[in-house]
């Protein structure tokens, strides 16, 4: 079982950056695909951007262009760099560890985008 631990939530006003963190307690280059989802109460949980193990990114539509997930091989963290945040990027986003014998999920970090 692969653990994750989320970090860099806030509020941040429109416009505004931060950066997501998500520790693995193990090796990122044994996960085939590292990936960000944010959930809204009462929405279902929406998938954001992807990494696999090979360094393939990928990004849903609405946030193509402002958010960029990266890695650190030598701390085990993917990051989640978010740019011109809007009020609608509010969500619980979570960090996602998907390999064939099924998917993993950190705790979850707020981000609130607001004036």
């Amino acid at each position: 079982q692969v653990q994750l631990v989320e970090s860099g939530g806030g509020l941040v006003q429109p416009g505004g950056s931060l950066r997501l963190s998500c520790a693995a307690s193990v090796s990122i280059f044994s996960i085939d695909v590292m990936g960000w989802y944010r959930q809204a109460p009462g929405k279902q949980r929406e998938w954001v951007a992807g990494l696999t193990a090979g360094g393939s990114t990928s990004y849903a539509d609405s946030v193509k262009g402002r958010f960029t997930i990266s890695r650190d091989n030598n701390k085990n963290t993917v990051y989640l760099q978010m740019n011109g945040l809007k009020p609608e990027d509010t969500d619980v986003y979570y960090c996602n560890a998907h390999q064939v014998m099924g998917d993993c999920w950190g705790q979850g970090t707020q981000v609130t985008v607001s004036s």
